[in-house]
């Protein structure tokens, strides 16, 4: 993967707040992903699992061996040239969309971080917890700083629940889906092999549909950031 290659996925990005890159991953090293989380304990909080949907918050914590499988040499270089040498993991989720699902994610934005505790600041809020986590709508700055990248378990397209996004949204700032313009926005579905990674930003509008063909959906989601947090605040899955 050449330094000019990844500098036009990195343009692309910045311009359209998504990219796909492809061939990141061997079949090797997702089938090792997936033994991993197959072979973790399902019993504790952060592990939700249901006929619709089998997930895992923080994952980077939860199953740590996983890590190495994840962050290959590949996946350095691509976050250190498109994102910056000082960005680390702020959020890791996996998820598994099975064949039967038929969720269905509306448009929206990714608003909120995961912290370590609350606390009344300027500027944060709303505020959530769930099972002693907590999560904020920060700042618009920090937001908009936030990069994501999506590991594609499986192949993925709008027949088993790719998502669905408006390029260049990101731009926009808070951007409520009651007011998305038709006629000057474009849809674009995002089809990403086996082994390959979605990069986005978090506020570009996305959602996804149902699945119609039978096939699986897994993806593990990282969300990156170089900034810290003000007063005592901190990130609660921070990772360098």
């Amino acid at each position: 993967m050449t330094k000019q290659y990844i500098q036009n996925h990195k343009q692309y990005f910045l311009e359209k707040g998504l990219t796909v890159i492809n061939s990141v991953f061997s079949d090797d090293e997702i089938e090792k992903m997936i033994k991993c989380i197959q072979n973790a304990d399902t019993s504790r909080d952060n592990f939700r699992k249901s006929d619709d949907l089998f997930a895992v918050r923080q994952l980077l914590k939860e199953i740590p061996e996983i890590k190495e499988l994840i962050f290959n040499d590949t996946v350095k270089t691509i976050i250190r040239q498109l994102f910056g040498e000082k960005y680390f993991a702020v959020k890791s989720i996996y998820f598994d969309k099975p064949e039967t699902s038929n969720w269905y994610v509306a448009y929206h934005q990714d608003l909120t971080i995961s912290v370590d505790k609350k606390l009344e600041m300027q500027g944060f809020g709303p505020w959530t917890t769930k099972k002693n986590q907590f999560a904020v709508q920060p700042p618009l700055p920090v937001l908009e700083n936030i990069c994501t990248i999506r590991i594609h378990l499986d192949d993925t397209d709008e027949y088993n629940g790719a998502l669905k996004v408006i390029p260049g949204s990101h731009t926009k700032g808070i951007y409520r889906t009651e007011t998305i313009d038709w006629g000057t926005e474009t849809e674009k579905i995002c089809d990403v092999r086996k082994g390959g990674i979605m990069i986005m930003k978090p506020l570009m509008l996305h959602g996804s549909n149902r699945t119609t063909n039978d096939k699986k959906r897994r993806v593990i989601h990282i969300e990156f950031s170089d900034m810290e947090l003000p007063q005592d605040l901190k990130w609660s899955e921070k990772l360098n």
